[in-house]
């Protein structure tokens, strides 16, 4: 399903620690030959803990540890001693990380800060010792509680990454190469469909010391929404983006038709995104003379800020981060 560098989903076996079982002693020695109950509180089970890491970017390192196992709780002791708590076992995930169940499919958590941590398997509680069990009416309770079982369950851990800006259009519409202009990410770049087979993240420096990360999103084809090409694996990853950056190569037939055939790729796998702010590129303009620039301009969707680039001479690269940072601050 995926690359060999860049994994995005990976499927997991959680399982949490049992809790530690209650002691039920009875408090025995050589000056006490009938003491009362004195047996201490198993320890709590490892969690399994999801925490966020923004130095990672993939989840790659997860791929191949299908079961987490977290340590059991240790049973309570005599004189009142508390069992140790099992130790958790925490995972490091990229930021845009959401966890699913696998059998009811429903969401169960989403890291999105650096150093967040979220429970996503918790232990198993400690039973209570014997002593908690003392009263007027039995003085030297023989029972104590066992501890609660951990919890297995197979768990979907999914990236969406987190970027200001999605770059959507098809293949060879430029997207890679302005991402190699605008910021330090160095995709590969070819002149074939696909060249770009897993997302590429960029910061891209704006004026005043500003920035705003880009998302280079692998091509999509007509029909993407429906699992064609690369292009269903990859459009959950433009859910979590702030804004949209439609990109139309000037050599396109029908720079408006090839918009509205991306959009509604966009609208059949998930309505909502049609809810982001939009800009449209027109890209490797420098092709273009001003006159044919001007005919084509009256072509383009009405409402749409639109912009004529070239990612090779840097025509219009500032006024289109300028149209991009006004969206994502408006």
């Amino acid at each position: 399903m995926a690359s060999s560098n860049f994994i995005d989903y990976v499927k997991i076996c959680s399982r949490s620690g049992h809790g530690g079982g209650g002691s039920a002693h009875l408090h025995r020695d050589k000056t006490t030959a009938k003491g009362g109950p004195d047996g201490g509180d198993g320890g709590r089970g490892g969690h399994i803990i999801l925490r966020g890491n923004s130095q990672l970017w993939t989840l790659l390192h997860l791929q191949y540890r299908k079961h987490i196992i977290a340590e059991n709780g240790h049973n309570g002791g005599p004189n009142h001693s508390f069992g140790a708590q099992g130790q958790d076992e925490v995972l490091e995930v990229p930021l845009g990380t959401i966890a699913r169940n696998v059998e009811t499919g429903e969401l169960m958590c989403e890291i999105t800060e650096d150093g967040q941590e979220i429970i996503l398997t918790p232990g198993g509680r400690g039973g209570l010792g014997n002593a908690h069990f003392k009263s007027p009416t039995n003085q030297t309770p023989r029972y104590a509680q066992p501890g609660e079982p951990g919890i297995e369950e197979w768990v979907v851990l999914e990236l969406k990454l987190l970027a200001d800006v999605g770059l959507v259009g098809f293949p060879n519409a430029g997207k890679s190469t302005l991402l190699s202009v605008v910021s330090a990410a160095k995709p590969k770049i070819a002149n074939y469909a696909f060249t770009t087979l897993e997302p590429n993240l960029g910061v891209v420096a704006y004026r005043d010391y500003k920035s705003f990360v880009m998302a280079d999103i692998p091509g999509i084809i007509e029909g993407a929404s429906e699992g064609k090409g690369l292009g269903l694996r990859f459009l959950r990853h433009i859910e979590r983006n702030s804004m949209l950056l439609f990109m139309v190569s000037c050599e396109s037939a029908d720079i408006a038709e090839e918009y509205q055939v991306l959009l509604n790729e966009l609208k059949t796998f998930n309505p909502e995104l049609l809810d982001k702010k939009r800009v449209l590129a027109i890209t490797k303009s420098d092709m273009l003379d001003e006159e044919l620039e001007q005919e084509m301009r009256a072509t383009l969707p009405e409402g749409l800020p639109a912009v004529f680039i070239s990612s090779v001479t840097g025509k219009n690269i500032t006024p289109l981060k300028d149209m991009i940072w006004e969206a994502l601050n408006s």
